[in-house]
């Protein structure tokens, strides 16, 4: 299968989570800060149930441990030297960068096992499976923020793009498991440290405790379903 064929796919699956997204917004009608909890809520979710689980299963614990150290510091450097604690639009863009870093291992061990036929049906499934909750956190971020769409279609073209890149990269050069976990856990501490600040945080008091709880347990609740699915 082409690396091109696999970047379509993975076009398509945060597409088909950003439809699910847009169908979740309409139950919640024009509350803002409510998807963004939710948002919160399910990105915790998918890093409990998913993206954490699956690092510590595959990769080196010290290098996930200095990927999120990382991720931490730069979390902190983009917030005081880059954005403004008024522009909330800057959670998008880590959100975004997240997502890009969270693509690489994936895309490297699918372009390790390219050429070797027999993966062609399970690096499919796994594609288009993978990458449906991204589409869900972004497009619901981008509905919560009142971003315009067209930005959120850019960036679903460019993840495809990193993540075909990435896959050719992988075929050619071998990159390091320690290289991959820092990778894996500069992601993880950026999903982990928006989440909690930029979105549950910062919306948990324009909202009433009751609501902000039920926000935050659907997302999660979410997660559960789109683990179980997927």
């Amino acid at each position: 299968m082409s690396t091109l064929v696999l970047g379509g796919l993975l076009f398509l699956s945060v597409n088909l989570g950003a439809g699910i997204a847009w169908l979740v917004a309409k139950l919640f009608g024009k509350s803002n800060e409510g998807l963004a909890l939710l948002c919160g809520g399910f990105l915790v979710g998918l890093l409990v149930l998913d993206i954490i689980p699956s690092a510590i299963q595959t990769y080196k614990s010290t290098g996930i441990s200095i990927g999120i150290l990382i991720g931490f510091l730069f979390l902190i450097f983009v917030n005081k030297f880059l954005f403004s604690s008024e522009q909330h639009s800057s959670s998008v863009y880590l959100l975004i960068i997240a997502l890009f870093i969270h693509t690489i291992p994936l895309s490297l061990t699918i372009g390790n096992l390219l050429g070797n036929s027999s993966f062609v049906l399970t690096i499919s499934t796994s594609t288009i499976l993978h990458h449906i909750p991204e589409g869900f956190a972004l497009t619901s971020i981008f509905l919560a923020q009142g971003q315009k769409i067209i930005g959120l279609f850019l960036s679903f073209i460019a993840l495809s793009v990193c993540f075909c890149l990435f896959i050719w990269i992988g075929h050619h050069i071998s990159l390091g498991i320690r290289a991959q976990s820092i990778l894996l856990g500069i992601s993880i501490g950026l999903i982990a440290l928006t989440s909690l600040k930029e979105f549950i945080l910062h919306n948990i008091r324009k909202v009433s405790l009751m609501e902000s709880a039920i926000f935050v347990l659907t997302g999660y609740l979410f997660s559960v379903v789109f683990h179980v699915m997927f």
